[in-house]
């Protein structure tokens, strides 16, 4: 829910923002070469001495040549193929973008999807009625003709991924203005789209990451015939509520399930009542064996934007200008939802999902303004600014 502007804050870290903090800002600079060395050394004895977990934008087509040998080291008894292959079903395979908004998992040989309750609450709202209340009572599908399609709702695979950066950045010079640069880049981005040959179920989608450095295509094939197979009351899948939204531990049962279906030759279709259960190229087998301590784990989905190389400055407006005027347009949006949503119960019936969408947002800004003041992130940011820009000084 917060702003990542460190990797992990580890113990070394702690020490240097305790002394920097105290001492006056002239001797920081005086400092900076030897507190870089420190910071140096104590970190690679801390690393080499502690167990602890990774994190940043690992690209799962990149994970054989750059992460592969950590993950092992960490535990991981699979390989980098096991998770992205474009020769045979991998991981990748039952890593679902689920309606374009959430991440999913197939978990069984037929097609079913798990996903969070949140993500699949516009469709348990759009079956609810005062009569049939699946918001309130939960749905489960006894068989599979009872499972409730859901139009426009889809499920999204990723066939491979292929970085277009040199096509992209192609007559794109360092003296370019802004706008002669994206204007190059959308002309660039037009000509690489028309240059895949692509299914009637395919897409492509070209993505910037760092910050427009680097471009990544990813050709998917997309599933229009997604039905829902099973929701828990909202006693437990809202459990907690947004009291507990974006907080840690957090004790909901915030799941939901769906099954994809596909045409008779198992490839993508709009809905029909002939479509069949889709079988997957790979599924996460669900295991019985609960876990133990020390079990490599690790998260594989379709995350939002990370401005985890904001700068100082920037932090500052997202922590008192953005996040601000965010908040308050949404609490007044909610109060007067509320107002009505109590009075009525249709009402708050066809209002949960758009409610829960603006309440969601408006729990997530309140937090990460919370974790940017408590942390000090802003001063944090700007010292690790002056250590980065010391060790590229050389």
């Amino acid at each position: 829910m917060n702003l990542d502007f460190i990797a992990e804050r580890s113990f070394i870290f702690n020490i240097l923002y305790f002394c920097l903090f105290n001492l006056p800002i002239i001797f920081t600079f005086l400092l900076m070469t030897l507190i870089t060395r420190l910071f140096i050394s104590f970190s690679l004895l801390f690393i080499l001495s502690t167990c602890y977990a990774g994190e940043g934008m690992w690209l799962p087509q990149l994970l054989k040549l750059l992460n592969e040998k950590e993950m092992k080291s960490m535990g991981m008894k699979i390989s980098a193929e096991d998770i992205y292959s474009i020769n045979k079903g991998s991981l990748k395979d039952a890593i679902v973008h689920f309606g374009g908004f959430c991440t999913s998992e197939v978990i069984s040989s037929n097609g079913l999807i798990l996903t969070n309750h949140h993500c699949g609450f516009e469709a348990i709202q759009s079956h609810s009625s005062v009569e049939n209340n699946f918001i309130k009572n939960g749905f489960w599908a006894k068989n599979h003709k009872e499972e409730l399609p859901n139009a426009g709702l889809t499920a999204t695979f990723i066939d491979y991924i292929d970085d277009v950066t040199s096509k992209v950045l192609n007559g794109v010079t360092a003296n370019m203005s802004p706008i002669e640069r994206q204007s190059k880049i959308d002309k660039n981005l037009s000509e690489v789209r028309k240059s895949y040959t692509l299914e009637t179920y395919q897409e492509v989608i070209i993505r910037p990451f760092f910050d427009g450095n680097q471009y990544f295509a990813f050709v998917t094939t997309i599933y229009k015939d997604v039905r829902l197979v099973g929701a828990p009351p909202e006693f437990i899948g809202k459990f907690g509520s947004d009291t507990d939204n974006w907080v840690w531990p957090r004790h909901t049962g915030d799941f939901s399930l769906f099954r994809i279906y596909a045409g008779k030759n198992n490839m993508p279709a709009d809905y029909s009542e002939d479509n069949v259960p889709y079988v997957p190229k790979h599924f996460l087998p669900v295991s019985m064996d609960g876990i133990s301590e020390g079990d490599f784990t690790m998260v594989f989905g379709f995350p939002g934007r990370t401005n985890q190389y904001l700068p100082s400055s920037a932090i500052k407006q997202v922590v008192n200008t953005l996040n601000p005027a965010k908040i308050a347009i949404r609490e007044t949006s909610l109060k007067i939802m509320d107002k009505y949503m109590r009075s009525d119960v249709s009402t708050k019936i066809k209002y949960a999902a758009k409610y829960a969408t603006i309440a969601n947002y408006w729990k997530k800004w309140i937090g990460e303004s919370l974790g940017l003041k408590s942390t000090n992130a802003i001063q944090k940011n700007w010292i690790m600014k002056l250590i980065f820009k010391k060790i590229d000084d050389g």
